[in-house]
């Protein structure tokens, strides 16, 4: 048996010396850039504002067919077209801040935020149906909710893996 590089000198006290256990890796979760994830919530939300705003100018003025106002109110309709656009708005903006508490909290975090976008665009679509109006009114109101409900759950869902990073693993130099 040979002897260790520095000799048994001073080697022989501590025989079966114990070394500091090895840390087990915990997973960590990605972290969120909080600023990058609104700003994109916020650009998402004047886009879900901005597909309300032109969806009702092309069924009103181009197809004729008269959602959230009387007829008599023009193709741009009456005070609820821009209610219903700031609705779209704090509809995303709240979406924004779904993702980010399922970003902190949740195990796969998007699969649940893509869940739940798909029931409330779900439950925009059928409310339509539940009031007392003309068929293709609730056709139109419908398929506005259906293409505002889309274009939230899209842009958020890219916002979201662009606002997240995966955790620096120790050791790992700058590449």
């Amino acid at each position: 048996m040979s002897a260790p590089q520095g000799g048994w000198v001073g080697n022989h006290e501590e025989p079966t010396r114990r070394y500091p256990a090895s840390a087990q890796p915990q997973p960590q979760r990605p972290a969120v850039d909080a600023a990058k994830l609104w700003a994109g919530g916020f650009g998402t939300a004047v886009v879900a504002a901005l597909v309300a705003l032109v969806g009702i100018l092309l069924v009103r003025g181009v197809f004729g067919i008269h959602i959230l106002s009387p007829s008599d109110a023009g193709a741009y309709g009456d005070a609820m077209t821009t209610t219903y656009a700031f609705g779209a708005f704090a509809v995303a903006i709240l979406a924004t801040g779904v993702v980010h508490l399922l970003l902190l909290l949740m195990p796969r975090p998007m699969s649940f935020f893509v869940w739940i976008m798909l029931l409330v665009i779900a439950v925009g679509v059928l409310i339509p149906f539940t009031v007392v109006a003309d068929l293709e009114s609730q056709i139109a109101t419908a398929g506005l909710n259906f293409v505002i409900g889309i274009c939230i759950l899209s842009l958020l869902n890219s916002v979201a893996g662009i606002a997240t990073r995966e955790p620096r693993q120790p050791g790992a130099g700058a590449y």
